[in-house]
């Protein structure tokens, strides 16, 4: 079984951009998403991915915290964009920047579409106790608002989220 441990954060600044090694865009939709996982028709998300000319099948458990159960199968590009166009209520866009500092990934997704405005960087870690650096442009920790999941981003976009839940960025590390 693939577990993945992942921490999300919000950002302090943009300093980070100068750090990018590589960027690309993302395009993703749910065939099971937050609707059923909220209705308990569902105790996982399933989506599909696509970034250039790849694409995958990826199946995540629905606890809450920086570690879940996932799985992750490659797929062809046709039948991702097949699926995106007939099978997703609603497609996901972002452009994933990927900034390594001290021989660990930060992966920066930058929001488009009605999630614009939303940049939030994610590690994946080998332990949930394991040790990384905290560049000075790495801002608050979300792993546990369910809010800042890609999934629920797609039924509730950052558009739509209101003056409490927008403040909540500008919330000083450590606080909100």
């Amino acid at each position: 079984m693939g577990i993945e441990i992942e921490r999300k954060f919000l950002l302090a600044s943009d300093d980070w951009r100068t750090s990018v090694t590589h960027s690309m865009s993302i395009a993703q939709g749910y065939l099971v998403g937050v609707r059923a996982l909220r209705e308990g028709a569902a105790r996982a998300s399933v989506r599909v991915r696509v970034s250039g000319e790849q694409a995958w099948l990826n199946i995540k458990s629905v606890e809450l915290g920086v570690s879940r159960a996932e799985y992750e199968l490659p797929l062809p590009l046709a039948d991702a964009q097949s699926m995106l166009g007939t099978l997703c209520d609603s497609v996901l866009e972002k452009i994933r920047h990927h900034v390594e500092i001290d021989g660990w990934l930060f992966e920066i997704d930058e929001f488009l579409g009605d999630n614009r405005g939303l940049v939030v960087a994610e590690i994946e870690l080998p332990a949930v106790d394991a040790v990384f650096p905290r560049p000075a442009w790495l801002g608050r920790e979300v792993s546990e608002l369910a809010r800042y999941y890609n999934v629920n981003l797609i039924e509730r976009p950052f558009v739509h989220w209101n003056a409490v839940e927008r403040d909540a960025l500008d919330a000083t590390p450590g606080t909100a």
